[in-house]
């Protein structure tokens, strides 16, 4: 396709001549040319070959970068570390987050997002790769990162929310509304560990689909951030499995389960 485009501006430009050009044998285009352009085309003539290679390096050079765009401000590959999102997410998934959710707009309830582990919650460390090939496709975004430490968690509550669990049929509650919270994962109860908190403003209250494997914000309440997620932790949304091929899915919003809860905050 480059050589197309390259092709079509250089007929262009020696079709046809500008109203100052003198006709000559070489035609306005050709004596539009630099001495290096010149050169060049004489050398690509003479060496088919290698100007092939050096097309083939441009596109290459040309994708690695787009890559690296869209894993910095668009899109970003990572892979399921445990089971705390089972049946959502399997243990091994390869999943893609999208970086508009917090870029473009704010992440809601039932949301699933990506966030860094500034708060110490994971106590195994991954060590970041020393192979050269597989930190620039990293870098790049062709492969998921190995030294940064991040969680994969459902959004339960948002700045301002109380969370309470549980109430007396075994459910969780956000702003006094059990919500019934069809994305767990089959024989799970919502929460084996009672709890009511307050979402301070900024900040997230997270929690796996697979509630009795899932270290969330319920077993960090004592630490030094009281369980919470700052926004500002968040990588973003998790929207598809694209491996294994035969768990390719996309994920939205929950919408259902936190509709009532939305409707009724918004009536006090």
């Amino acid at each position: 396709m480059s050589d197309s485009v390259i092709d079509s501006a250089a007929d262009n430009q020696d079709g046809g001549s500008s109203p100052s050009s003198h006709s000559d044998d070489n035609g306005a285009g050709k004596a539009a040319r630099t001495p290096w352009g010149r050169a060049f085309d004489r050398w690509r003539s003479e060496h088919p070959q290698a100007g092939h290679v050096i097309d083939f390096a441009v596109v290459v050079v040309i994708a690695l970068v787009l890559s690296f765009i869209i894993k910095t401000f668009l899109v970003q590959p990572f892979v399921i570390p445990s089971e705390s999102m089972e049946d959502t997410f399997l243990e091994g998934d390869r999943v893609v987050v999208s970086k508009l959710s917090t870029s473009v707009s704010h992440v809601r309830r039932g949301d699933i997002i990506v966030f860094r582990d500034t708060d110490g919650w994971l106590t195994e460390s991954n060590e970041p790769t020393s192979n050269p090939v597989r930190k620039g496709l990293e870098m790049v975004g062709l492969l998921p990162e190995t030294g940064t430490q991040y969680l994969i968690k459902r959004i339960i509550g948002v700045g301002g929310d109380r969370v309470v669990c549980c109430t007396d049929d075994g459910r969780v509650s956000v702003n006094g509304t059990a919500i019934s919270e069809t994305y767990l994962k089959p024989g799970s109860i919502p929460s084996e560990k009672e709890f009511d908190v307050t979402v301070p403003q900024g900040k997230l209250w997270v929690m796996g689909d697979n509630r009795q494997h899932s270290g969330d914000s319920r077993y960090h309440m004592g630490d030094a951030g009281g369980g919470f997620v700052d926004d500002d932790q968040v990588v973003g949304t998790a929207f598809a499995t694209v491996w294994p091929l035969n768990r390719l899915s996309w994920h939205t919003n929950p919408e259902s389960v936190f509709g009532t809860v939305d409707a009724q905050s918004a009536a006090k």
